[in-house]
């Protein structure tokens, strides 16, 4: 395969199940790309064998892929770096590079989630770090890994305040499977894809304890009322979360099987041990710690968010799942608002 010379080399940090069908995506296409792995067998199963069997096993990666699990050398010369490593990581894995990474064209984090204790989503670790704000990008939307890299039609969203460099991602990762669109709203693109994983907790509960379909659907709407309401007072754009980093991924990743945050919340729902769900697997699900910085982020704005609230009170706090139904259910009656 030729490599395409007008498109930046590229760097993915993080081999989990999203960070390899990213960096499958480009490589395929014809993208100098090479994946970061914190596990040394992880690098080894990609570059030898062109697997990763313990995050997305089942699918052949390009030969083409480099991988390795030296971080300065998966840095090595590259143009763009794309951020895959879980939000509550990304300092402690970051920072030792940062330096590189400020000098980087442009950093294009895919990560999804809220900073335990700072609040700060990934753009805003970034920009601790050193990163201009122009450089920085967000990629979310709907988009289970397993899909992507069987090149099934997915469609997704950029987004930054710098126009060059939202352009440049968009131009990056567009294929005849894989549609990007682009939007100036960094902090709504953000704020969605970290706060559906909530939602698909409750929605998994639910699923769970063995409601219906039009639990299902009260939870996905209100949830997105939730969101909706804390994004606009973060300074996002309602509009935005109508799009799919907003209503695209919460209906995804409520109703997928795939969704790890769902499948959690269903475990819950019958009775299982948030800690014995944690421990069986290697995956990771953002919800979980994003529930309790959620919680935190609308006390601190002044915004009421019931679904968030009973998911973290369920998750930490031993509440009863069924109780946490009855809760939200009697509340006071009001008019429906969405703001």
């Amino acid at each position: 395969m030729s490599v395409v010379t007008n498109l930046p080399v590229t760097t993915v940090l993080g081999a989990g199940a999203w960070g390899t069908a990213l960096a499958s995506l480009l490589a395929a296409k014809g993208v100098s790309t090479r994946i970061w792995a914190r596990e040394p067998e992880v690098a080894a199963d990609i570059g030898i064998r062109h697997e990763n069997r313990r995050f997305l096993a089942g699918f052949d990666l390009p030969a083409e892929l480099e991988a390795t699990s030296d971080i300065a050398l998966a840095l090595r010369d590259a143009d763009a770096v794309v951020n895959a490593v879980p939000t509550q990581h990304m300092r402690s894995v970051l920072e030792p590079v940062s330096r590189v990474l400020v000098a980087a064209g442009s950093i294009i984090s895919v990560s999804k989630g809220i900073e335990m204790g700072t609040l700060a989503t990934p753009h805003q670790i970034l920009g601790e770090m050193g990163v201009v704000a122009d450089k920085v990008v967000a990629l979310s939307g709907p988009s289970f890994a397993d899909e992507v890299a069987a090149g099934e039609p997915t469609a997704v969203t950029v987004a930054g305040v710098g126009a060059t460099c939202v352009r440049q991602a968009r131009d990056l990762f567009s294929t005849t499977s894989f549609r990007v669109y682009s939007s100036p709203d960094i902090i709504s693109v953000e704020l969605g894809g970290a706060l559906k994983n909530v939602v698909a907790i409750a929605v998994g509960i639910s699923d769970g304890i063995g409601f219906g379909r039009n639990t299902r659907a009260a939870l996905i709407a209100r949830g997105l009322a939730e969101i909706t309401r804390l994004g606009e007072a973060r300074g996002g754009d309602g509009l935005t979360l109508g799009g799919l980093s907003g209503v695209g991924d919460l209906v995804l990743t409520c109703t997928g099987d795939l969704s790890r945050n769902r499948n959690i919340g269903i475990a819950i729902g019958r009775g299982d041990r948030l800690a014995d769900i944690l421990a069986s697997t290697d995956k990771v699900a953002e919800g979980v710690q994003t529930s309790i910085a959620a919680r935190e982020m609308g006390l601190e704005a002044g915004i009421e968010l019931p679904i968030t609230n009973e998911v973290c009170a369920v998750l930490h706090e031993n509440k009863d799942p069924r109780q946490a139904v009855l809760d939200l259910m009697s509340r006071v009656q009001r008019d429906e608002r969405w703001k």
